[in-house]
């Protein structure tokens, strides 16, 4: 048996002209002329103007002047001021309604035209990550916080270098379309940077040079750097970011810490020393998953942040994509209700390289 959809409210709104001239008909019948309900009926045409086209608006307008005229002479009222106060009122708020029902319009059809360029926009800023880049099969979720935007301050990229798999997850201080001007620098840096830059320290280096030209005053960008290679091992450099999650095959967790704090990308200016890249355990089977504070700092109804790591079973279908998108529904449920900050989440799993033993299978 399936479930019926309530109706929206677009829905209702579009037969409120037809109830409420109805109502009004039946009440001025009822009640007689004395109290006074025929202005009533310029209703009609105020409603149709919130939902539809200026010719829908107008021909509810015409509507409720006819009913208005049939009222007014059913009530004898034709050739009585009362009378020509309803037929000015329906003329009047009909006139008002059109011109309102196509400016509204005019905005819906920008807002689509915004929206278009922002989807572009996403695909630029935010391209879709290779599905598998050497040994790794990748996924990401994004959620902006921004209602109705589709890009924000996190960052996310995956680059096949001559050097190795190259990754960074970033998050940017801030909100709107300053914090995605600096996304689009430090995207635009790390994907040259991952290609000419021997070692990752020399991508964190320029990345560093790059946000430093471009932030004023103590903006800042939270960013985690992955080097994964062909020795069972993901190297890391941490900019004041979360620790990474990795998943072993065995089912242990593990949210591997740099060896010293470092100063998020853009303050290094400071005088602050860099941070030291360490190697963390990546081997076929395992997973590593990078995500932003977005995931972490979401708070469900009695202020309790987001186990990560408790979910990490979440983590166990064949799929990567429906792996992560379990996850994401359960953050989303874990919140209960539209998230304060963006959240970004990538999810890398180690297969194994050309005629390596692929790892068993659980269970």
């Amino acid at each position: 048996m399936t479930d019926r959809k309530p109706p929206s409210n677009r829905t209702l709104l579009s037969w409120m002209p037809i109830v409420v001239m109805a109502v009004v008909a039946v009440m001025d019948v009822v009640a007689g002329p004395s109290v006074g309900f025929l202005p009533l009926v310029s209703l009609g045409p105020a409603f149709a103007g919130l939902v539809g086209g200026w010719r829908r608006t107008a021909w509810f307008g015409c509507a409720a002047m006819v009913l208005c005229m049939g009222l007014g002479w059913y009530d004898e009222l034709l050739d009585d001021r009362r009378g020509y106060i309803a037929v000015a009122s329906v003329a009047g708020v009909t006139g008002v309604s059109i011109a309102a029902a196509v400016m509204r319009s005019r905005q819906e059809g920008e807002l689509a035209s915004v929206r278009s360029i922002a989807e572009v926009a996403q695909r630029v800023l935010l391209r879709p990550v290779p599905l598998t880049a050497g040994p790794l099969q990748a996924a990401v979720s994004y959620t902006s916080a921004v209602a109705e935007a589709r890009i924000g301050g996190d960052l996310y990229e995956v680059v096949a270098s001559p050097h190795g798999i190259r990754v960074i997850v970033g998050d940017v201080q801030g909100k709107g379309l300053a914090a995605v001007e600096t996304a689009a620098v430090v995207l635009g840096a790390f994907r040259e940077a991952a290609h000419d830059e021997p070692d990752l320290v020399g991508v964190g280096e320029r990345l560093e040079r790059s946000v430093a030209r471009e932030l004023e005053g103590e903006k800042f960008v939270t960013a985690i750097l992955a080097e994964i290679g062909t020795d069972h091992g993901a190297l890391l450099l941490n900019y004041g970011h979360p620790a990474p999650m990795v998943l072993h095959r065995d089912g242990t967790v593990d949210f591997p810490q740099p060896p010293a704090f470092a100063l998020p990308l853009g303050l290094g200016a400071h005088g602050s020393e860099g941070p030291k890249p360490y190697r963390v355990e990546f081997a076929p089977g395992d997973q590593l998953l990078l995500y932003t504070d977005g995931v972490t700092e979401a708070r469900d109804a009695e202020g309790r942040f987001y186990p990560v790591g408790e979910r990490a079973y979440l983590l166990k279908d064949p799929d990567a994509n429906r792996a992560l998108e379990a996850l994401r529904t359960d953050l989303a449920q874990h919140v209960e209700g539209p998230a304060h900050d963006d959240a970004a989440m990538l999810l890398l799993r180690y297969h194994g390289h050309e005629g390596e033993a692929a790892p068993p299978s659980e269970g």
